[in-house]
């Protein structure tokens, strides 16, 4: 197909990084692509993303300008130094927007400073008064009544729930609170079959549900890859005395396996609309973030025990030397680029086939690096040995 085409030829006018079995260090290659490009500091999730690739960056090499360019992204520009949030709108309740807080909380780690902290509440106090379904799930945001997108269990829930391991570890509201969440969404939108989830559900009716079940139609890579990362993250502070542990537990592993089913035998990746038939589809495409999430889903996943290495590492450092292949070069000025993430896609109006598969695709795209740079800690500190 033509875009194919397209990508094959963009791609071919650049150098192509050195193989991941090189052990090229990609992490700090990449962090250091931003830092040279400049980003510009907001508090949308976007950067949000973004900020973990750089917090690992710091982790693996020690090297204190990762921790004081991230540091600089969010003195003055988003955090202020009286603990406020710049320019946040306390009425807004949009998810995406919470997605920050969890980086509010590693730069208070790190710092000691208080601000961080104060800025961290602000958030987690936005989530007592976010509007809620009649079932009890978050709307993706305040625009659009009583849907759930897979994109905000990733905004919300870890942040969530990092909070209440932290501060409020006895509140067993809060922690049957976070566990309704993903009930839901397990409940109402897992397709029992293929083990894929869509791309959202909505309790009640919305432009996109199917008036019966309420989902929407389609499988989205990169909103099953928000998901599969919130998974992972919340597990490692949700209290394994809580009898919704294992019931979390089950729906990541239960998704691993799904997505080692939908792996693209050629490629090593995943395709944008993931259900069957469509990956036969010519207007189908491999892409680049969802893929990412994946793989790190799978290596954070091993490391942590939650998925046993002898069934899933061999897979999942192939699918991680794929993502070289198929998305990384080199550009000019010892740029790094990752190729081939696709745009913001919405559940708005009409989101049909057509709709995911003409999307622009973008070049470092911040959705896709940041999952990159995590899957690439983990490559680099122990899976490419393992």
């Amino acid at each position: 197909m033509l875009f194919t085409q397209l990508f094959a030829l963009g791609v071919a006018l650049l150098a192509p990084a050195a193989a991941a079995d090189d052990q090229t260090p990609y992490l700090t290659w990449m962090a250091d692509t931003f830092i040279q490009d400049g980003v510009t500091p907001n508090y949308g999730y976007q950067v949000a993303t973004l900020y973990l690739g750089f917090e690992k960056a710091y982790e693996i090499s020690n090297d204190e300008k990762y921790l004081d360019w991230y540091k600089g992204q969010i003195d003055d520009h988003v955090v202020l130094e009286n603990g406020t949030i710049k320019n946040w709108n306390y009425t807004r309740y949009v998810l995406d927007e919470y997605r920050i807080a969890n980086n509010y909380l590693y730069l208070y780690d790190k710092t000691g400073l208080e601000k961080y902290k104060s800025a961290a509440k602000i958030v987690r106090n936005m989530i007592n008064s976010t509007p809620r379904s009649p079932s009890g799930g978050f709307w993706h945001q305040i625009f659009f009544r009583n849907q759930m997108w897979l994109d905000g269990l990733f905004m919300a829930q870890p942040f969530y729930a990092k909070w209440t391991h932290r501060y409020d570890a006895d509140n067993q509201t809060a922690w049957n609170d976070i566990l309704l969440q993903y009930d839901l969404i397990e409940t109402h939108a897992r397709n029992k079959t293929s083990g894929l989830i869509p791309h959202g559900w909505a309790d009640g009716q919305a432009t996109w549900a199917d008036p019966v079940t309420g989902v929407s139609p389609h499988v989205w890579v990169r909103a099953l890859g928000w998901y599969f990362m919130s998974l992972v993250e919340v597990l490692q502070v949700f209290p394994t005395s809580h009898p919704g542990y294992e019931k979390l537990m089950s729906y990541f592993v239960s998704l691993a396996e799904a997505l080692k089913k939908t792996r693209d035998v050629d490629s090593g990746t995943w395709w944008q609309v993931m259900e069957d038939p469509y990956p036969t589809y010519e207007e189908n495409f491999i892409e680049a973030s969802g893929s990412a999430m994946f793989t790190y889903g799978w290596f954070k996943g091993i490391a942590l025990g939650y998925l046993p290495k002898e069934a899933y590492l061999e897979t999942a450092k192939d699918a991680y030397t794929s993502i070289v292949k198929n998305f990384i070069s080199e550009a000019e000025d010892n740029r790094l680029v990752l190729h081939g993430t696709v745009d913001e896609c919405n559940l708005i109006g009409k989101v049909d086939l057509a709709y995911y598969f003409s999307r622009p695709i973008r070049d470092n795209h911040k959705n896709g690096v940041g999952p990159f740079m995590l899957a690439s800690f983990e490559w680099e500190t122990w899976a490419k040995d393992a």
